[in-house]
């Protein structure tokens, strides 16, 4: 991954943001059918090839596809990935192998460019643990994170973690190292099915989905994409992983995610994988299929179904409090 994808221009919502995605009083009307029909004026808005699931949930609770665009298309995960590599690290704390405690060392050898906090240290040497590397992986898509992961979980038992969890075509790339990877490739259906089975507590074991739920619901993730047009509390609603970079097909611009009603319960997924684009080099909420993502999300959320009585599965997220210290 090179320092190219560093991508973060901002992460609020300004006055020319604002006006340039829809509204919630612009929105159109709640439901499937208007779900597709924005969705396939926003694909076509922003070109590029699009491979896209999405479901909600039924009256049983079953979620149902409503968008399945070439949904079992094998791509380049790039960060979105970090969800699945994150989740073979807590099958391992699962395991009683590893604990979110465990400390390792972050020296200067590891550390990479692009998104992240770490490479802005400018000093290095800390200790820091596997909750640290974790949070700092998901919220903000610390690249140098992703190195320390293999560092405790090598490539190879993380594809082998996720074929044990039923995963075919999400797997990361192994290297020489065997501590480290690239970050390999997914599918929208397996997305899907890795962010019910979180959104539901059964992909692991409750406390570690809660914590990773915990990490991807917070405020002060990415807000550039779907999450962009929304009030505090409605993206606390809303666990997002971003992913952008680049190939020979042009640019990429991925998101995938699942929201929640009020009380917790998961009622709708969204992988929403985009390649072939224009406009390289803005990894910013200009680049048109971020936009369309904010678009989508905002239609999303207004469509979200009832939340069904007998749901197995609710948590809610810390409530944001602003703290001025002390």
């Amino acid at each position: 991954m090179s320092a190219s994808m560093s991508r973060r221009s901002a992460l609020g919502i300004g006055a020319v943001a604002a006006a340039a995605v829809s509204s919630p009083a612009s929105a159109a009307p709640a439901g499937p059918a208007s779900v597709r029909k924005v969705y396939a004026r926003e694909k076509r808005r922003a070109g590029g090839v699009w491979h896209t699931h999405i479901a909600a949930v039924d009256r049983r609770g079953v979620p149902k596809p409503i968008v399945e665009d070439d949904a079992d298309h094998v791509t380049h995960g790039y960060s979105v990935q970090k969800l699945a590599v994150a989740t073979a690290v807590m099958d391992k704390i699962d395991r009683g192998e590893l604990t979110l405690g465990t400390k390792l060392d972050l020296p200067a050898s590891i550390i990479l460019g692009g998104s992240g906090i770490y490479h802005l240290h400018r000093v290095w040497g800390d200790e820091i643990t596997v909750a640290n590397f974790l949070t700092a992986m998901l919220l903000v898509s610390d690249n140098t994170a992703v190195r320390m992961c293999g560092r405790v979980v090598p490539a190879l038992e993380i594809n082998e973690i996720l074929a044990a969890k039923g995963f075919v075509h999400t797997r990361v790339e192994p290297v020489a190292n065997p501590n480290r990877f690239f970050l390999g490739t997914t599918t929208p259906r397996e997305m899907h099915d890795l962010l019910w089975r979180l959104g539901t507590r059964t992909l692991l074991t409750p406390e570690s989905c809660d914590f990773l739920l915990s990490v991807t619901r917070w405020l002060n993730g990415y807000h550039d994409g779907v999450r962009r047009v929304m009030s505090s509390k409605e993206r606390e609603r809303v666990a997002t992983k971003y992913g952008a970079d680049f190939n020979e097909l042009g640019e990429s611009r991925h998101e995938a995610g699942i929201m929640f009603s009020a009380d917790g319960a998961p009622l709708l997924t969204y992988a929403m994988f985009a390649e072939g684009l224009g406009d390289p080099e803005n990894y910013g909420a200009t680049h048109p299929a971020v936009e369309a993502h904010a678009r989508i999300g905002r239609a999303l959320f207004d469509s979200l179904p009832a939340a069904p009585a007998a749901a197995a599965a609710r948590t809610l997220p810390q409530p944001f409090r602003p703290n001025h210290g002390g």
